[in-house]
């Protein structure tokens, strides 16, 4: 077997892998799952999220749900394979850039909306991206963890509230969430929350989602 070919198999196997985890997540029931795979080329990329949107349809259907495939910063892939929406980096593509792009576009989801959401690590970052037209913030991180490690110092809850409170928007809290501190994000004002461990770590997925929901319901938040 060449290089080449071994190549080829080892990306398979990566694919596999993830669309298994996608899966995974839809069959939990969790409602938005962001592909992150920054090191995937375009073609690559776009054959994963158009496998992964296709599954998590048959999914939905089945199970009678509306989990939902967003792209990490790409939003020509999350555009043209018909992804829920795309997720952008503070300093990406600006979110006013994608609305006048959409605003000229129709019939391109999923869905019954595209959504266009951004990280932010600021309150105001958070009140500009409401302004340009973002669905949603995903603001953080609020708790130390190794992956928000170059954001900065964890922002705390008061942080949060403020940014909560700044915007009419969903807000999902992220960075170092876990089923002990959910409460408190959600006492905070946050819409939701975001996280990679507390769901890849998880030995039963829908369980914890369980939980998740039915804290939302106990603080009287949507989920």
């Amino acid at each position: 077997m060449t290089d080449r070919k071994r190549l080829a198999c080892a990306d398979n196997d990566q694919k596999a892998a993830l669309l298994k985890c996608v899966a995974t997540a839809a069959v939990a029931g969790v409602d938005w799952i962001q592909l992150r795979e920054k090191d995937l080329s375009g073609r690559e990329l776009s054959s994963l999220t158009r496998e992964a949107v296709a599954q998590t349809k048959q999914i939905n259907e089945r199970n009678r749900q509306a989990s939902r495939i967003l792209v990490n910063e790409r939003f020509d892939v999350a555009y043209s394979e018909r992804a829920g929406g795309v997720h952008l980096g503070e300093h990406s593509l600006a979110v006013a850039d994608v609305r006048k792009w959409l605003a000229a576009k129709a019939g391109l989801t999923e869905g019954d909306k595209f959504l266009v959401g951004v990280s932010c690590h600021s309150v105001q970052a958070t009140a500009t991206a409401e302004r340009d037209g973002a669905d949603y913030v995903f603001f953080g991180p609020v708790f130390a963890t190794p992956s928000k490690a170059p954001f900065g110092a964890p922002q705390g809850l008061q942080r949060l509230a403020e940014a909560c409170s700044s915007v009419s928007i969903p807000v999902l809290a992220i960075g170092g969430i876990t089923l002990d501190n959910a409460c408190d994000c959600l006492s905070a004002g946050a819409g939701g929350m975001a996280a990679i461990r507390l769901f890849q770590d998880a030995e039963n997925l829908a369980s914890v989602v369980t939980e998740l929901r039915a804290k939302f319901t106990v603080t009287g938040t949507e989920g």
